[in-house]
């Protein structure tokens, strides 16, 4: 007799009838544990694969003390995700490597105080196995709750906090923005260029704090020309205002460090709408080189990180973390560690 379940499925004790083992083999089996013989083993996953025996989550959660799915957290508006493609491109970095891992993605958005309190429930609730959480803020109350569930987690982009209260060290996966930043107005000096601005993101954010710090950087020894600096909130709408802030504060200005493609977007409209030139009269590099960066007018020179590869690499961090079943060495005796990529600069029209 065939044991299905209430809706029809084959249950446990037909996959054990069928390979003619006891059900708590077949359970070991299913739930990846250790002490069966290969042979048996083999059975037991011919008769999964025969009956088209699907494991019960729940159960296997009980067994496992698992549930088999990260949650990946964004501290941005709605708005700011859906429009900007760098999310989407860390997202799908992210998805495939849980994919191959078979661990379900569970997408969490906070832009409200009350937002940040059902993600903190959430995240203590048990509901998920691990946290992904980038785009954070300064101040912000997400790392402090994801510490307090006890949940393993990963951050994109350096934390700005680093300090001995907590331990283990935060772990990330960043580009190395303040390089990358070095490289573009470094470019622009040697084009020729002499009074160069900077659009920033918001600087309670570390990625734009590097980026400013590498302006300053390329700069030195002379000290910018506060009149040449402005937040453009890294929104296309952002780099449009900083933008005629800058014209308007320093209309003789020569060159432009974008520091992201979405808001250099916006700056090239500005420039062309007050009847200036690029690259002939003011030089425009941003920094991501999305696939945006090649379709605008002129293509843009830019400051290449692989968003996507950073999104894999933070999900491989954590799934090295839950193997170890916690910030222990891993399977090859190595620490989980953060990992900073390099930026390169790619020329092409804008300056």
């Amino acid at each position: 007799m065939v044991h299905t379940s209430k809706d029809g499925r084959p249950t446990l004790e037909a996959v054990a009838a069928r390979a003619g083992v006891s059900r708590a083999t077949v359970s070991r089996v299913v739930n990846g544990g250790a002490g069966v013989r290969g042979e048996v083993r083999e059975r037991v996953r011919r008769a999964v694969a025969d009956l088209g025996y699907v494991p019960n989550s729940a159960a296997r959660s009980l067994v496992t003390r698992r549930t088999g799915a990260v949650a990946v957290v964004i501290a941005e508006p709605e708005a700011r995700i859906f429009a900007d493609p760098f999310f989407g491109r860390q997202l799908r970095g992210i998805s495939r490597e849980l994919s191959a891992a078979d661990v379900q993605l569970l997408l969490l958005l906070q832009e409200t105080r009350a937002d940040c309190e059902r993600v903190g429930r959430y995240l203590s609730a048990g509901h998920a196995d691990g946290v992904l959480m980038f785009s954070l803020h300064r101040d912000d109350p997400l790392p402090a709750m994801a510490e307090a569930s006890g949940l393993p987690t990963v951050y994109g982009g350096r934390p700005g906090w680093t300090g001995p209260g907590h331990a283990p060290p935060p772990l990330y996966v960043d580009t190395d923005n303040r390089d990358g930043a070095r490289q573009a107005v470094r470019h622009l000096r040697a084009r020729g260029r002499r009074r160069i601005a900077v659009i920033t993101g918001p600087l309670d954010q570390t990625s734009a704090q590097d980026r400013l710090d590498g302006y300053r950087d390329a700069l030195a020894p002379a000290v910018p020309d506060p009149r040449l600096i402005a937040d453009g909130g890294f929104t296309a709408r952002g780099g449009e205002r900083a933008m005629a802030e800058l014209l308007a504060a320093a209309p003789d200005l020569d060159g432009v460090f974008v520091c992201s493609d979405l808001m250099a977007s916006g700056a090239l409209r500005t420039l062309r709408a007050h009847g200036r030139r690029v690259p002939r009269d003011v030089g425009v590099v941003g920094y991501d080189d999305l696939d945006p960066a090649a379709w605008t007018d002129p293509p843009l020179t830019t400051v290449r990180q692989d968003v996507e590869e950073m999104g894999r690499l933070m999900a491989r961090l954590l799934l090295r973390r839950l193997a170890a079943d916690g910030p222990r060495p891993d399977a090859a005796g190595e620490e989980p560690s953060p990992v900073v990529t390099a930026a390169t600069l790619v020329v092409r029209e804008s300056g």
